[in-house]
């Protein structure tokens, strides 16, 4: 079933609340995926740097890790801790060898990389993921999330949501794929890093491939109309912009809302009730089979 929330901020008054806004709206989500739950924060870019987030347990020394990488690469690397997830601050040409040596490591994974992305994700009840991450207190322009009822495979961590297959690039997904093993091979064959075997992934690395062939985010997810068989609500986080597609069916639910504040997308219209300024936004169900996207100037 799963649920998705997503916040696209315009007024940069309410970028301090983007973490405690996404949070609320994915708390009132959690029957629908009470499995594990994701978060995607589009926040401040550390000059010269790219973020590497890595995924370890309660008991990884992230400390002796960065040291570790640090020495391997040659240069510092901070770091910071949520929970059982560090963000590794890597300086940009060394993005690439810090990327093998961490894909050699059996303890870790590389959950997503970027300027400005971070993903944070965890089996575990969505309400007790949030806190445990520190979500409320994050800041950013915006960000998307997922409430994850497993129906066709295991709960993981590598299974939730979201999933990032390009830099800054990021999706979350409510429904199913029929031709997502294809496409697989295909993405592989194209170059696209596929490291789990859900279908989400795969949705992901197609529309990284697409931006990657530098198509326009509405284009790809024009595209993916016809190359994506199956039904999928999609919200897709880029590094400048956040896209809504349903397919042509539509059968999973989905509302939308805006302000001269925000866009925001859930599941369900409860998890809008808390944003400012709801009683006089523009609320629409998103129409099937049409983009939607918004892009920071």
């Amino acid at each position: 079933m799963c649920g998705i929330a997503g916040l696209f901020i315009k007024d940069k008054a309410l970028e301090p609340q983007l973490g405690a806004l996404l949070a609320r709206m994915t708390s009132t989500l959690c029957g629908r995926g009470p499995d594990s739950a994701g978060f995607a924060i589009y926040g401040a870019e550390r000059p010269g740097a790219i973020k590497i987030t890595v995924q370890g347990t309660g008991t990884t020394d992230f400390a002796a890790l960065a040291a570790a990488l640090g020495q391997a690469i040659g240069a510092e690397v901070p770091f910071a801790q949520h929970w059982t997830h560090a963000v590794l601050a890597v300086p940009r040409e060394k993005t690439e060898i810090a990327e093998s040596w961490i894909d050699a490591r059996s303890d870790i994974a590389l959950v997503s990389k970027g300027a400005r992305l971070e993903i944070f994700k965890e089996v575990g009840y969505p309400d007790d993921v949030a806190a445990n991450f520190g979500i409320p207190a994050m800041a950013g322009t915006h960000g998307i999330a997922h409430t994850r009822m497993a129906t066709e495979s295991a709960v993981t961590t590598d299974g939730a949501h979201p999933f990032s297959t390009g830099a800054d690039q990021c999706l979350v997904h409510n429904g199913s794929l029929s031709n997502h093993a294809s496409l697989r091979r295909e993405l592989l064959a194209d170059g696209i890093r596929i490291r789990t075997q859900n279908d989400s992934e795969v949705a992901a690395g197609y529309i990284s491939r697409e931006l990657r062939a530098g198509k326009s985010l509405g284009q790809a997810l024009e595209d993916s109309l016809c190359d994506l068989d199956g039904f999928f609500t999609f919200v897709i986080g880029t590094e400048d912009g956040f896209g809504v597609l349903r397919d042509p069916i539509a059968c999973k639910p989905a509302v939308m809302a805006e302000t001269d504040q925000y866009v925001a997308f859930a599941s369900e219209y409860k998890s809008l009730t808390g944003l400012p300024g709801i009683k006089t936004a523009r609320v629409w169900e998103p129409k099937p089979a049409q983009s939607y996207f918004w892009e920071h100037a």
